[in-house]
């Protein structure tokens, strides 16, 4: 599958009902989230893969893994109403995803049954609760070799400095992302900003 057709089946997804500007609910757009998938997998990380969705929301990336040939996929979001869009998600594309409504902090989830491949997640930018993408980046390192993260746009340095002895940036991809109109206190319709699409690999 190129990246137009991934692209094209991504954005058939439903998007959140009652998004909470608290969680950052944010729906990732299909052409980012194909975008990450697609070069994952032209690296290698994705097909025939166990492949971990972190925040998956309601489910883009997940969905997109699976239909990219990963051999199991779970996608995991502290929001159950938006795993409940993700699964409907899952059904309306034919693929096969475990979801899971549980937080990535939580001490009781079986995270050693959840050890997998390739991380895939789009974690809150900590617009709402600073450092909210610290106990993601934490979880991903700690489940997969290989993480694929989107983040805020100048986000690099302080990754690589929280990641120091952990892991090393082999990657960065920056691109547009827009921002539709979510949240009241949103002005405009929609707002273009730059992300940066960090591939780390555990040491």
């Amino acid at each position: 599958m190129n990246l137009r057709q991934l692209e094209m089946r991504l954005e058939r997804l439903e998007g959140y009902e009652r998004p909470t500007a608290r969680l950052e609910q944010y729906q990732t757009p299909a052409p980012v989230a194909a975008r990450l998938l697609h070069h994952a997998a032209m690296q290698g990380a994705i097909e025939g893969c166990r492949v971990c969705d972190l925040g998956c929301g309601t489910g883009i990336l997940s969905c997109g893994a699976a239909l990219l040939g990963a051999s199991t996929v779970t996608g995991l979001d502290i929001d159950p109403a938006a795993i409940s869009v993700a699964r409907r998600n899952a059904e309306m594309l034919g693929v096969s995803v475990e979801f899971l409504a549980a937080d990535v902090r939580s001490p009781d989830v079986d995270w050693a049954g959840l050890a997998c491949d390739t991380v895939v997640m789009n974690p809150p930018f900590g617009a709402q609760k600073a450092h909210a993408d610290r106990p993601f980046i934490d979880r991903a390192l700690e489940l997969a070799g290989v993480v694929y993260g989107i983040f805020n746009e100048g986000s690099t340095p302080f990754v690589a400095a929280y990641t120091i002895d952990r892991a090393t940036i082999e990657e960065v991809i920056r691109c547009a992302f827009p921002l539709r109109r979510t949240f009241a206190h949103h002005r405009k319709e929609r707002v273009d900003i730059t992300v940066e699409i960090l591939r780390l690999r555990r040491i």
